[in-house]
């Protein structure tokens, strides 16, 4: 092998031939989770899993009734706590159509949806009325310990009474479609609300499940969709395991993320499906007054998970602050996503993000970049407009380990926007071929390896560069 070459540059640009090719990636035949474990590039704690006790109880023996149209919120309640005050068990949901509010999930206990179970949430703002002026979720558990929610039924969030529709998402027949049904338009008549209500309380959208301060949380099998803001979001939770789950919202569903794992601790996401109005699977840290205990987030592997329609396939941030390292994504497939791995934050909500290991993806029909680091993200909520941030708690990406990458069409290869005070540094590619138009654009960067990197692009120079230092090119 060649010795490597070491590019030192500073507002230069670069014009280089392409590399030699980046070794195959195929992915494997499926790996039992217990082999990610074994090789994680970190040591993996192990994942503590839910106790319940062997006792089920029928939701039907509560006075709930599955024809779609009475309300079985109290029986849903009634049932849970009979179950827990029992010591814990199974709540069985069988085949029918519940209609229902909010379902508080309480310790010991799991939620089982037999095949052809659809819990369907009321459009009843009402109904998740909270004590503290906010909106419970359509699925909520406050500092509980064992919780689960398995079985083959769907979960459905309601969350087309909810969310605020983008024009410019949506073709024009479902704009008029959308417009027909009623509804209310912004003063530019570019974003619909379902009523003028929800239009003036953005900010009571709840998420669709919502787990704060949770101890052993098993989510398996079942399908979550439909949700008002994010479908899945625990928050300071530790021992997760998100099992072959499948995560649904439309692609043109505002702020409708699959996966927002937040300040959590022994993570799992392994075989699940993902399509979504935002992020895919996203991890974020903060809500932290400080980091005497470590990062809020780490000890996470994701594997085996395909993402479909979503803003990122696998996403870091824009909530950094709290901290994370010790990730670890392997044998996932991207299709169709705005980005395949997404890497963002900004001043103001950043913090140190480290040892991170992504190996064995597969993307195709990427919209933006393959692969993005961004310091400069910005966003806000439909309707508003951007605000400066503070300049602290600024955004520290460094030690990524990124490896046999395969992407078929991206509109840029990769791109890095690190800041003039912080930039971007030690991210390690290695066994990478991407197909796009762009190839590689980066500033504010430095001490970057690329290792048996392919950049197949339309556009000249393959790599742009400024304000960056130390690109190593084997």
């Amino acid at each position: 092998m060649n010795a490597p070459k070491t590019i030192a540059l500073a507002c230069v640009s670069l014009c280089l031939l392409a590399l030699p090719a980046a070794q195959a990636n195929a992915q494997s035949s499926p790996k039992e989770l217990s082999w990610y474990i074994a090789h994680a590039p970190f040591a993996m704690p192990p994942v503590a899993t839910p106790k319940i006790p062997k006792h089920d109880v029928q939701i039907t023996d509560f006075g709930a009734n599955g024809n779609g149209q009475l309300l079985n919120t109290a029986a849903f309640s009634r049932a849970i706590k009979a179950c827990s005050d029992a010591g814990g068990g199974r709540v069985i949901v069988p085949a029918g159509t519940w209609l229902t509010g909010p379902i508080q999930l309480l310790s010991h206990v799991e939620l089982h949806l037999d095949s052809g179970a659809l819990i369907q949430f009321t459009r009843d703002h009402a109904a998740y009325e909270s004590d503290h002026g906010s909106s419970n979720s359509p699925v909520y558990s406050n500092g509980c310990e064992d919780i689960a929610i398995t079985g083959e039924g769907i979960l459905d969030g309601a969350g087309d009474a909810w969310r605020p529709v983008k024009k410019g998402k949506m073709t024009a027949a479902q704009w008029s479609a959308l417009l027909s049904s009623g509804g209310v338009l912004s003063s530019d008549g570019k974003i619909w609300w379902p009523n003028s209500d929800v239009m003036e309380n953005d900010h009571l959208r709840p998420y669709m499940v919502s787990f704060s301060k949770c101890e052993r949380i098993l989510i398996q099998g079942v399908t979550l969709r439909n949700s008002p803001k994010f479908v899945f979001c625990p928050q300071h939770c530790t021992d997760l395991t998100i099992d072959h789950a499948h995560i649904f919202n439309e692609w043109w569903a505002q702020n409708g993320d699959g996966m927002d794992i937040s300040s959590c601790k022994r993570v799992i996401i392994y075989g699940c499906t993902v399509s979504a109005g935002d992020d895919g699977i996203c991890m974020k840290s903060s809500g932290r007054n400080s980091l005497a205990d470590g990062p809020a987030l780490e000890d996470v592997i994701i594997a085996g998970c395909t993402v479909f329609r979503a803003h990122g396939g696998f996403v870091i941030g824009s909530n950094t602050d709290g901290g994370m390292h010790d990730i670890f994504v392997s044998d996932c497939t991207f299709v169709g996503t705005d980005v395949g791995l997404r890497f963002k934050s900004n001043t103001g909500r950043g913090g140190l993000v480290n040892d991170i290991f992504v190996s064995n993806i597969t993307m195709k029909n990427i919209v933006n970049e393959a692969v993005l680091f961004d310091t400069y993200y910005e966003d806000a909520p439909a309707g508003a407009t951007h605000h400066d941030h503070p300049n602290d708690k600024v955004p520290e990406f460094t030690d990524f380990h990124i490896s046999h990458i395969d992407c078929q069409g991206a509109a840029t290869a990769i791109a890095i926007t690190g800041l003039p005070q912080m930039p971007v540094s030690n991210i390690a590619f290695d066994s990478v071929t991407i197909h796009a138009n762009k190839g590689f654009v980066a500033t504010q960067a430095k001490n970057i390896d690329l290792h048996d990197v392919r950049l197949d692009v339309a556009e000249r120079p393959v790599y742009q560069t400024d304000k960056t230092a130390e690109i190593r090119v084997h």
